[in-house]
Order: C-alpha cells, then sequence, then structure tokens
C-alpha cells in the first residue's frame, strides 16, 4: 500500500534542510500526527533497537538509567519498557513532541535539548545506556554529537545508535560512520553489534527505494564505552 501523500509531505519537510527554529515548529506541529504516520511508514525502528539495546544487558536491566535522546513522542520507551527497563530519561528539541512524551508516563524526567546545538543535562557517567534512535541523519543531529553521548554514558554502559542507508542519507552515514570507527580507534568505546536491516520504513519516493522493493534500509548499532568492566568485577 502506497504511503499517503500527508505522511510523504510532513515527512519531506522535516528533511527538507529547514533551518533549526523552523525545523522545531514543523516537529511542533507534526507531534499529533506523529505516531500515526511512522505507523503508515512501518517505521521499525523503535522495536529493532529496544531489543538489540537489551540483548547487550547481562543481567536484568529495570535498574539501569537509560537516556532517550530525541525521545520524540515516546515510541523507543514504549518499546524498552516492554523488555524491562524502567528509569527511562528524555530528551527532545521540540515542546510538542516532548508532551506527548509526557502522556506516556514512563519517563521519570523529560528535558529540553537540542543535541549539537547544546551539552546534554547531564553529569558526565551518569547513564548505563544511552539512545539516539531516528535522529542521525541529514540535517538533524550531527555526527559530532558523538562524544558527548559519550560523555553522558558510565564506563561500560551502553550506546544504542540509528540511522538509515537510502540514498540521501548515504553522505551522512560515511560521516558518521567514519566518526564511529575513530572513536573505537581511539579506545573511547567498542562495536558490540551493527545490524543491517533491509526493511527499515517504507520509502515516501520511488529514488529512496531499495532496489524497488518500496522500502528503505538501515542500520541498528551496539558500542559499549571503555574501559569495559570484565564479568564478575565493579
Amino acid at each position: 500500500m502506497a504511503v499517503p501523500a500527508g505522511v510523504r509531505e510532513r515527512v519531506a519537510a522535516v528533511h527538507g534542510g529547514a533551518e533549526l527554529p523552523q525545523l522545531l515548529r514543523l516537529y511542533d506541529g507534526w507531534a499529533a500526527r506523529y505516531e500515526q504516520d511512522v505507523a503508515a511508514l512501518e517505521y521499525r525502528a523503535p522495536r529493532l533497537a529496544a531489543a538489540s539495546l537489551a540483548s547487550a544487558f547481562p543481567a536484568p536491566p529495570a535498574e539501569a538509567r537509560v537516556l532517550d535522546v530525541a525521545c520524540g513522542t515516546g515510541l523507543v520507551a514504549r518499546e524498552l519498557h516492554r523488555h524491562g527497563f524502567r528509569r527511562l530519561h528524555g530528551v527532545d528539541g521540540s515542546a510538542g513532541m516532548l508532551e506527548r512524551a509526557r502522556g506516556t508516563g514512563l519517563y521519570r524526567e523529560l528535558r529540553p535539548c537540542v543535541l549539537g546545538r547544546e551539552p546534554l543535562p547531564a553529569p558526565a557517567g551518569h547513564y548505563d545506556a544511552v539512545t539516539v534512535v531516528g535522529a542521525l541523519g541529514e540535517g538533524q543531529v550531527p555526527s559530532t554529537a558523538l562524544p558527548e553521548l559519550l560523555r553522558v554514558t558510565r564506563p561500560g554502559g551502553f550506546l544504542c545508535l540509528t540511522t538509515r542507508s537510502n540514498p540521501s542519507n548515504l553522505r551522512y552515514r560515511a560521516e558518521l560512520e567514519a566518526a564511529l570507527g575513530w572513536l573505537e580507534q581511539e579506545g573511547d568505546w567498542q562495536r558490540v553489534l551493527a545490524q543491517e536491516v533491509e526493511r527499515w520504513e517504507k520509502a515516501t519516493s520511488a529514488e529512496e527505494s531499495t532496489q524497488g522493493t518500496g522500502y528503505i534500509p538501515g542500520v541498528v548499532y551496539i558500542y559499549q564505552k571503555c574501559p569495559v568492566t570484565p564479568p564478575g568485577e565493579g
């Protein structure tokens, strides 16, 4: 089934290179329809990311403190909650999205923050895990923000990141991969998982579709911050 025209238009608007104030207004205006629209796109990233993060934890995650960056309406929080995560904090640059996220009742704390323009509102090493699902892309969170994600993650903690692999995001993905690799080479973290997913979400144009499938691909990364504590220690 084709993606409705209204959904295509709203997706195109937020990926159209708008300046930050306009981009935040677009997200504010999209908040009420966002979950309906991503359902029409068959958007799988929140479910895939939460499952990947849960599998990385060696013990039940109920007490793990998790920061959901660019949390939107709380789709990732819902999936994390299904996997047993309970200590969830969220940040987002859109007041409209934060209002929707607050309505889920799943977050212990929600605060405004535009990652890449300002530091995260947390001290160093504060979180057991940090997620950025759906916001690492062209015209959104820059790859230069990765060290700030690392800063707020405790040593041995996990970072769960996603990006798309559609044609219009390939330049960004290459920059992201370079930044991920450099931080690993520097000994800041180690890769645990890189899961390529062919049917990430429905394509909004024929040009973005992978081999005529009608879908675009994406990837889930899990990294662990160094130094990693051996099992049985710490």
